[in-house]
């Protein structure tokens, strides 16, 4: 008898137990999962606070994957509300109670996600939304992951300059600092920590990851930081990459 592990749901194979009738029962799984990732996005697009909180709940007491919960779920929920934000049909009132669902939300499941990593750092990382920037949800998603994933992480939260940044990456000894900005008109304070860097001839010895809406890969090259992400998953491969944690 052998046990198969999808998704921490045990399925019990034996020669009494197809392959068709296995592959039936995964196929199940998936689809229940994917049902969820759209309830939770769905409660948070539309302010449900009650219902994000309680699918928050589920999703820990199921033993769900907690990083899929939040990144194709609580995460795809909190962009589309600031999509809705930037056409429009959101104001700061509903930008402002969304991000508030999502931190309520977060505060429930980040606790799960760091029981289960490891006690030997990975690496020390530095994260900050740059000065004059107040958006925070995405780079706090980041900062979760990465403690998820085994990295000691020290967020500095949003609107943080340039030379505090450094100074606390510095004092921290960080191997990498991840930059934040969701504006074009902020995203110039990105370069400006790199620059700093140069100035305190530290480029190469500090990695940098720069992220947030505006950010391209001709952004990434002018600035000549270490590469950028779209996502927080993407983010975590980005970092453990640069840092030869693979």
């Amino acid at each position: 008898m052998t046990w198969i592990n999808v998704n921490n749901y045990y399925f019990n194979y034996s020669n009494k137990t197809t392959i068709k009738k296995l592959n039936k029962k995964i196929g199940v799984i998936f689809l229940a999962q994917e049902g969820i990732y759209k309830e939770i996005s769905d409660a948070i697009v539309n302010l449900e606070e009650e219902k994000a909180i309680n699918l928050a709940n589920k999703a820990i007491n199921d033993k769900l994957n907690l990083i899929d919960i939040i990144e194709k779920g609580y995460s795809m929920g909190i962009r589309r509300v600031g999509e809705l934000w930037e056409e429009g049909e959101f104001f700061l009132p509903e930008l402002m109670m969304g991000a508030q669902i999502m931190k309520k939300c977060l505060d429930l499941l980040i606790p799960h996600l760091e029981k289960g990593s490891d006690n030997i750092s990975l690496g020390t990382i530095v994260i900050a939304t740059i000065e004059g920037d107040i958006h925070s949800i995405g780079k706090t998603i980041v900062g979760t992951m990465l403690r998820a994933y085994g990295f000691e992480v020290h967020d500095l939260g949003s609107d943080v300059p340039a030379e505090k940044i450094i100074d606390v990456a510095i004092e921290k000894n960080a191997d990498l600092i991840g930059v934040s900005a969701l504006l074009t008109t902020t995203m110039f304070g990105q370069k400006k920590i790199v620059d700093l860097l140069k100035e305190k001839n530290l480029i190469g010895k500090i990695k940098i990851i720069l992220g947030g809406a505006p950010v391209t890969s001709s952004w990434v090259k002018e600035c000549m930081a270490d590469g950028f992400a779209d996502n927080a998953i993407d983010a975590v491969k980005l970092v453990k990459s640069l840092l030869g944690k693979n």
